[in-house]
């Protein structure tokens, strides 16, 4: 058990170090894009199925509440939260809609939208991601493995490229601490 959780920790630190290493100015760069879009008066709608939908609504609750200090809400939206649309949706239009009819009802130009998936392949994550280029929201992919068909179809993509989605979500799980904590810093009007 101890060898367990010793390679389960060594494994997790060092792909978190090669990643924010290789990909600093890229999640720079989003955080740039956050800020700007919430100083004009944007929001951020974030999507992702299991562990992607709960880091979805983590984040969410960080800029609606508060992440490092005392300040305005902020809007953002975790569209894996409201059983009574994802059911009827899915119910009416199939599980694959469920979050692109809550981008088209939701989003408008100039949002973020923020599509979480470890395979890349999650359909109705890949359809919301399509509606919000749609839009003229800037698009954002949180992806694991080797990025699957998420990559291609959002302006900025952020590969964590490991097969087990645990050191994925976990590396998820950072980049999204680190968003909150950029916007906290830089974000002008707060």
């Amino acid at each position: 058990m101890i060898n367990t959780i010793r390679n389960a920790v060594t494994d997790s630190l060092e792909l978190k170090k090669t990643f924010f290493s290789d990909n600093e100015e890229l999640i720079a760069g989003v955080g740039r894009e956050i800020c700007s879009a919430l100083e004009n008066g944007n929001k951020v709608l974030l999507f992702g199925n299991g562990g992607s939908a709960a880091d979805a609504q983590h984040i969410a609750a960080e800029w609606v509440g508060r992440f490092m200090r005392e300040r305005r809400p902020l809007p953002a939206i975790a569209l894996t939260t409201d059983t009574s649309i994802l059911t009827a949706v899915g119910n009416d239009y199939g599980f694959d809609q469920i979050f692109a009819r809550q981008v088209r009802a939701l989003g408008q130009k100039g949002d973020v939208a923020i599509a979480i998936s470890t395979s890349g392949n999650s359909p109705n994550v890949l359809l919301a991601a399509d509606a919000a280029r749609e839009m003229g929201m800037i698009t954002v992919g949180l992806t694991g493995r080797d990025g699957g068909k998420l990559g291609s179809r959002v302006q900025y993509h952020l590969n964590v490229p490991h097969r087990l989605s645990a050191r994925v979500q976990e590396v998820h799980g950072m980049i999204g601490h680190i968003l909150c904590e950029l916007v906290d810093k830089y974000m002008k009007g707060l």
